[in-house]
């Protein structure tokens, strides 16, 4: 079943197979199973909070914190949602996200596409589940300093 899904998404265009995924993500993640627990010595202590793993999912998959509770139910340590900017904005012109097939990678120049801190944490607010999730936050295009 994965390997249909995955395959799916491979024919569409890197961005909107990512929001494909977020799609579904956002569809199925109250149905999913929490994970296993982890084995304790994979417990760290950092920054005054107890992660269970020290594995978390980087910023830049859920740029609104529109998942959070659905990936940490994958297993995740922690997961970091963002970049977010103070205001909304589009980022780059597209396209803005390149799969590199043979170094099973991608190149991410989105440019901060976010609908802007306030939804961000009005999302975090709003989530059910636990785990721990954080945000990384950017500078707008609109900045002064």
């Amino acid at each position: 079943m994965i390997d249909l899904g995955t395959g799916l998404l491979r024919r569409l265009p890197a961005e909107s197979a990512h929001r494909a995924t977020l799609a579904l993500a956002w569809a199925v993640g109250p149905f999913l199973p929490a994970p296993p627990p982890d084995d304790a010595r994979l417990a760290v202590t950092a920054f005054g909070l107890s992660f269970p793993n020290p594995v978390g999912l980087a910023a830049g998959f859920d740029k609104n914190a529109e998942v959070p509770a659905a990936m940490a139910k994958f297993g995740f340590g922690f997961v970091e949602c963002g970049t977010v900017t103070p205001r909304a904005q589009a980022g780059n012109v597209r396209p803005r996200l390149f799969r590199l097939g043979e170094d099973a990678a991608v190149i991410n120049r989105m440019g901060f596409n976010n609908a802007g801190m306030a939804a961000a944490a009005r999302n975090l607010r709003a989530r059910q589940g636990s785990g721990i999730a954080s945000t990384m936050a950017g500078c707008g295009k609109r900045r002064t300093i």
